[in-house]
């Protein structure tokens, strides 16, 4: 089932008239890393979308989790009228769509009117960084690791059962299992199948930890494209696990096993295509890498509201639990943030703090930024760190969103790197999760509460 990566105009145009594709999916990806769009004809498409562009409401990259227009965004508000902004779809992403009969699916870059890029859209924040990188003959290379929670419950029933006592797919740790893994292989065939026929190259499936948990890995390739990937196919899976009258959830920490984590490998190469991160006998780590990994691990605290973007997302950061609590880097240990895997050309780095509810754009923006802090202002070398991080007296991971938002709006840093309309966005964005899990009454606090206070 192995297609090409991407679709041409005329042979997109050579489907549609056969009769083999009948809808195109433009889309968009919102501040939560979900994709955003419509269902376009292919006449329409052609005569209009592909050379003009779409257009769509401001509001997708100003609203809550819940796709609800809040306020003290200047993007756009009620006052400004909530007016349109451009699709603007980018044929580079064009390709097949498998899981959709019928389909095929394109990204697109966000606009405002007279075609200006929207700064505070994922897909643009990386780009500024990747412009940014090009002027030191740098470019980037990245990979994501995304983990899920199967469960034997479709997504109607898990919401009428207000998601408890659901049915995860495995019922023991499968981590590794082939036998466990089995259980479910008839989905993770055709997730497997569907991403490699639209052109994105899969490289293994596995079993995690949790009950039900699962990984798809993919290829390694140029950072953009890696987070086109990473959007598609996260769509695909839940839209295939519905088909299957299953439901997946990428939540960072679902119960109090192990979380999804969304592991981000990212490596720089020259003008060249040669990797940097090593010196020039390729045993050492180069000046540039230790200049990179130092601004990482220094500005870690200050982009973590990247890392983990909801109140949920720190529930995942527990001692023992592979997801990591303290900023420090190693060889090859997982209980650091940060770690150094593969040798000679594959040599990259592993940020082990983003869980499965990153938007990929947004991480590899804020890896990029911060380690391109390190190189411009020449950081000094962090020394290695060897043992068990979870008990070492290290700087530690931002506890809460509330945190991660402070150390993120107050930082100089970040200003220089994103500007500051892209700090106030994102700083709304978390505000406005916290104003709103602060007036909500939990389960957790009617158990403790109702009768015994």
């Amino acid at each position: 089932m192995t297609a090409k990566p991407h679709l041409t105009l005329p042979e997109l145009k050579g489907l549609a008239e056969r009769g083999e594709i009948d809808t195109i999916i433009v889309a968009a990806t919102d501040m939560q890393g979900r994709l955003q769009g419509k269902r376009v004809m292919p006449g329409f498409f052609f005569e209009s979308v592909a050379s003009e562009a779409a257009e769509g409401c401001a509001y997708l990259l100003a609203t809550d989790i819940e796709c609800a227009p809040v306020g003290g965004y200047e993007l756009t508000s009620w006052e400004k009228g909530y007016g349109d902004f451009v699709f603007a779809p980018d044929l580079a992403t064009l390709r097949l769509a498998p899981w959709q009969p019928g389909a095929a699916i394109v990204l697109c870059d966000i606009e405002l009117k007279g075609h200006k890029p929207a700064e505070v859209s994922p897909r643009t924040m990386l780009k500024r960084q990747l412009e940014r990188l090009k002027g030191h003959g740098l470019s980037a290379f990245a990979a994501t690791e995304l983990e899920f929670i199967l469960f034997r419950n479709s997504y109607e029933e898990a919401w009428d059962k207000a998601y408890r006592g659901l049915t995860p797919a495995n019922q023991y740790n499968n981590d590794y299992s082939i036998l466990g893994t089995a259980r479910v292989e008839p989905l993770l065939r055709k997730i497997r199948n569907c991403m490699e026929a639209a052109g994105i190259g899969v490289e293994n499936s596995k079993g995690e930890c949790n009950l039900g948990q699962h990984e798809i890995n993919f290829k390694y390739g140029p950072a953009v494209s890696t987070c086109d990937k990473h959007v598609i196919y996260k769509e695909a899976a839940k839209e295939l696990a519905a088909e299957a009258g299953m439901a997946l959830t990428f939540m960072a920490k679902f119960n109090e096993r192990e979380g999804n984590s969304c592991h981000t490998h990212l490596s720089l190469r020259d003008e060249a295509g040669a990797p940097v991160f090593l010196d020039a006998d390729g045993h050492a780590p180069s000046p540039l890498f230790e200049a990179f990994m130092a601004g990482l691990l220094r500005h870690a605290p200050e982009i973590t509201l990247f890392f983990a973007p909801n109140i949920n997302s720190y529930k995942r950061y527990a001692v023992g639990s592979f997801a990591p609590t303290a900023l420090a880097w190693w060889l090859d240990n997982g209980t650091c943030a940060f770690r150094v895997l593969g040798h000679g050309r594959s040599i990259r780095v592993e940020n082990r703090l983003p869980g499965g509810d990153v938007n990929p754009y947004l991480v590899l923006a804020a890896m990029i930024a911060a380690g391109l802090e390190g190189i411009e202002r020449n950081y000094p070398p962090v020394t290695l760190f060897s043992g068990n991080a979870y008990a070492a007296d290290l700087p530690r991971v931002p506890h809460t969103l509330a945190e991660a938002a402070r150390l993120f709006t107050e930082s100089d840093f970040t200003r220089r790197a994103f500007g500051d309309d892209v700090v106030k966005h994102y700083t709304n964005m978390a505000k406005v999760e916290l104003d709103q899990f602060n007036a909500t009454v939990t389960d957790w606090e009617r158990f403790r509460s109702f009768e015994r206070m």
